[in-house]
């Protein structure tokens, strides 16, 4: 039987009614959420209830998966208690803190759902955003779509600053453009969701593989808001430890800037060497009367090597993790989860 054939005669228009179809059936895809969570014991319960409400107002068989990345709080227990009174809750405990990107990835492994929307616990994305981000993604038939950040609350000016000079320093030096000021907060489709667990890299930048992916990825421009309770969990140290890996996963620019420095140092070198030879034989130079030269020489070299080295090092240790092959993450236990994560 044709679709033409299941319009109601008279009350409403074929094209209409396919319209009407085809939005139906988009808005009844199922939708999980995935929620990574690292001593948040402070504000479990509060994100919970937020993104409960907006998931009971959809019309979309919705869960939602919570990862517990070895917290040390009682995140954990919280978790647990959530999981028993919803049987739509999924909760992965980690064996201990393997970090945000992993647990992201643990929770789109065993994602069953045609969508899923990626939020953190702190409640700086707002989950009542989720309805306003499935319409955008219908609207636009889109495989992503990322969430852009207007503005950020309740961060410094240095936390500001760095995260600019981070994006646009990565699309720099990156094959792969990324989207400017967009963070994890996204939705993705099946098919993301599938390309994504085909890749077994370990050490995983999300937003990155995301892109890199492909298919039609759009914007939805949103405020952030401040953190509702608790600490950040990405000071300094670590969101200088993101950006390097994210760096080193998705370039090989810093090679050709070290070699590149190894090209400039050996420019140097000869402009120096032809300098001071003409100045010997014409006498305008003494440098063999002073040791300045020879130290700024020994200083300059030196340090292009231990540059070049360094950098090369890093590319070597992360050969050296993926050789390896160790898990990304290890699960403890789980609650509420009976199917095995998606594996290709």
């Amino acid at each position: 039987m044709g679709l033409k054939s299941l319009a109601p005669s008279g009350h409403l228009h074929y094209s209409d009614y396919l319209t009407t179809l085809i939005t139906l059936t988009t808005i009844m895809k199922t939708l999980t959420v995935i929620i990574p969570c690292f001593n948040e014991e402070l504000v479990i319960g509060e994100c919970h209830r937020r993104v409960k409400n907006v998931l009971d107002a959809l019309p979309n068989p919705s869960e939602i998966i919570y990862i517990n990345d070895g917290s040390r709080d009682k995140t954990g227990t919280l978790l647990d208690g959530i999981a028993e009174a919803d049987p739509q809750v999924k909760v992965l405990h980690f064996s201990r803190n393997f970090g945000h990107q992993p647990a992201v990835t643990a929770g789109i492994n065993h994602c069953q759902s045609d969508l899923a929307v990626i939020l953190d616990a702190d409640l700086q994305d707002p989950p009542e955003l989720i309805p306003a981000i499935l319409e955008t993604q219908r609207a636009e038939e889109a495989n992503v779509v990322y969430c852009v950040r207007k503005s950020r609350a309740g961060e410094g000016r240095f936390k500001l600053l760095s995260a600019k000079l981070f994006y646009r320093t990565m699309n720099w030096m990156s094959e792969v453009n990324f989207p400017l000021d967009a963070g994890d907060f996204r939705l993705i489709d099946r098919k993301v969701i599938d390309e994504f667990n085909h890749l077994r890299e370990k050490g995983k930048y999300i937003r990155g593989l995301i892109s890199w992916v492909g298919f039609k990825q759009v914007p939805f421009y949103y405020e952030r808001e401040a953190r509702f309770a608790g600490d950040t969990k990405y000071p300094l140290g670590k969101m200088i430890g993101f950006a390097s890996n994210a760096m080193l996963y998705f370039s090989k620019k810093p090679l050709k800037m070290a070699m590149g420095l190894g090209f400039l140092a050996v420019m140097v070198g000869l402009v120096m060497a032809v300098w001071f030879t003409l100045g010997k034989i014409y006498g305008f130079s003494h440098a063999e009367s002073g040791w300045t030269s020879i130290i700024t020489t020994i200083i300059f070299f030196g340090g292009v090597q231990l540059i070049t080295v360094g950098v090369l090092g890093q590319y070597i240790g992360i050969l050296f993790d993926e050789i390896k092959s160790r898990p990304e993450y290890i699960i403890d236990r789980k609650s509420n989860v009976s199917n095995p994560p998606s594996t290709h």
